[in-house]
């Protein structure tokens, strides 16, 4: 199985390694769902679009979602890449910087 590095915003220079095909598969719901739009979403309506067009494959039945939306976001707030706002409920938007991810990396 291969491993990606994940970071964390709330635990810099801390990174991780998870499953890439599962990280590198929620990655891409998490930037499909919020692309699509121009308003910051919360968490609740990130969830929400993704698990109608998530891979079976690798989240059988929306298994485990939430933990991997949880770690795509705080690994692509770590690398700028998605912002949240300052008020409540928090909400979450693509920044327009993208950061290739490499697995094994």
């Amino acid at each position: 199985m291969d491993k990606i590095t994940v970071e964390n915003v709330n635990h810099p220079g801390k990174p991780s390694r998870v499953d890439a095909a599962k990280y590198l598969a929620m990655r891409e719901a998490v930037e499909t769902v919020l692309s699509k739009t121009d308003t910051p979403m919360t968490y609740a309506s990130i969830k929400q679009g993704i698990l109608p067009i998530l891979s079976q494959q690798h989240f059988p039945g929306g298994a485990t979602a939430g933990w991997w939306i949880k770690a795509v976001q705080l690994d692509l707030e770590a690398k700028g890449e998605l912002a949240r706002t300052a008020d409540k409920p928090l909400r979450f938007y693509l920044t327009g910087k993208r950061i290739p991810s490499r697995a094994g990396g």
